[in-house]
């Protein structure tokens, strides 16, 4: 593979066939071996760690959501096809049928099955329309095509429900991509995170698709037109607390265990807090997130739900719930952890990442909590404090450097 990849690369260097397609052979190249690329004159640093190894780092820590995201996806259909005694004859119903796999919901391998069948067609729609925009304007720009895309297509996939139809998630990564990223520069110039802002679009312009009740259990029959078994219910528990409180996610059969592990319909990542702490705890050890920014959401979640506990509202359900069960509920574990954490649109400085994690943990409970119109309350949190966060490393180097003055003036 070396010795044909060196072989084609005159073709593809200044002067050859195709120049203008470069950026493809390069990404190529630098996926399937390490560049030979170094710096030549000082001052440098040399180190093993790279962008496409940091991006991998990433990718590990995200493979317990991945894996859960199958198990859930898949036990929930299932859960919901046993309950109202359905057959599923779609493709996927077909393909499983035909695999003997079937659709229990106490069987790991039909669960995984399932919510695999489920989640393919969702990644590759991103990673095949998000790349395509990656390689047109590395082309157009005559830059190399960076990695970070592996990442952000992971993201996005992960944050979305698992029965969203796929011209949304094309459109969706489209908009993430294209504005949320691109139009600035490329990877390391945007000052938004691209998979929260694909997101949000498709949250803004598709509302009944990404936050209905009916999106959550992939359970799709021949007869019904939609994609939710008719007469299941597939709101999630945070759903329910806004609209009747803590006693509402109780009475839906619902437990904080059910919720830490992630036996609860929710977008397909999202559900599980456990797979998201291994995944934190890995970032964490290999240094590639910043755990002040973790420990700074968690702490600003926790002092501002226990202000809305000692003071209650009686208009505000959500105002009940404890700080635990604010953890475990949405996707606050999985914007915490993977979404807070991006070292791009993230506050750089120490003291800085300090005030933009809690930042964010007392905007995830406010709009929560006052705001029932958007339950999840994590996303727009960390956008929001995406604009914030050169303000803050700048208000930050600005009293440092008044300090340092001071005490040597």
């Amino acid at each position: 593979m070396r010795r044909l990849l060196e072989s084609m690369k005159p073709l593809f260097s200044q002067g050859g066939r195709f120049e203008k397609y470069h950026a493809l052979y390069e990404m190529v190249d630098t996926f399937l071996y390490t560049p030979a690329d170094s710096t030549r004159t000082a001052p440098h640093v040399r180190d093993a760690i790279d962008l496409k190894r940091l991006m991998s780092y990433v990718v590990i820590a995200l493979i317990p959501c991945i894996l859960w995201s199958w198990f859930n996806t898949g036990y929930q259909a299932n859960l919901a096809i046993q309950e109202l005694a359905l057959i599923k004859d779609d493709w996927r119903g077909a393909l499983l049928q035909g695999l003997r796999i079937g659709f229990a919901p106490d069987s790991i391998l039909a669960n995984m099955a399932h919510g695999f069948l489920h989640f393919l067609p969702i990644y590759l729609t991103t990673l095949i329309v998000g790349g395509v925009w990656e390689v047109l304007f590395a082309i157009v720009r005559k830059h190399e095509i960076n990695e970070g895309f592996l990442v952000t297509s992971m993201l996005f996939a992960l944050t979305l429900p698992p029965d969203m139809p796929l011209w949304m998630v094309a459109l969706g990564i489209s908009f993430g991509v294209v504005i949320g990223k691109e139009i600035f520069g490329g990877t390391g110039k945007n000052f938004l995170n691209p998979a929260l802002v694909g997101r949000a679009f498709l949250f803004f312009a598709y509302p009944a698709e990404m936050s209905g009740d009916q999106v959550w259990v992939a359970a799709d029959i021949s007869s019904g037109a939609t994609s939710l078994v008719d007469g299941y219910s597939g709101a999630t528990p945070l759903g329910l607390g806004v609209t009747g409180g803590m006693d509402a996610i109780v009475s839906g059969g619902y437990t904080w265990w059910d919720a830490f592990i992630g036996l609860i319909p929710g977008s397909l990542g999202e559900t599980s807090t456990l797979a998201c702490l291994i995944g934190a705890a890995f970032l964490i050890y290999t240094k590639v997130a910043s755990w002040r920014i973790i420990l700074g959401v968690f702490l600003g979640m926790v002092g501002t739900t226990l202000l809305f506990n000692a003071f209650g509202s009686e208009t505000h359900p959500l105002t009940e719930m404890p700080w635990y069960w604010h953890l475990v509920l949405g996707g606050f574990a999985f914007g915490m952890v993977f979404m807070a954490t991006d070292p791009v649109s993230a506050a750089m400085t120490t003291a800085g990442r300090w005030v933009y994690g809690i930042l964010i943990g007392i905007m995830t409970v406010l709009i929560r909590v006052i705001n029932p119109a958007f339950p999840e309350g994590i996303m727009l949190a960390i956008l929001f404090a995406n604009i914030f966060a050169p303000l803050i490393d700048y208000v930050v180097i600005q009293i440092n450097i008044r300090r340092r003055l001071r005490r040597h003036g």
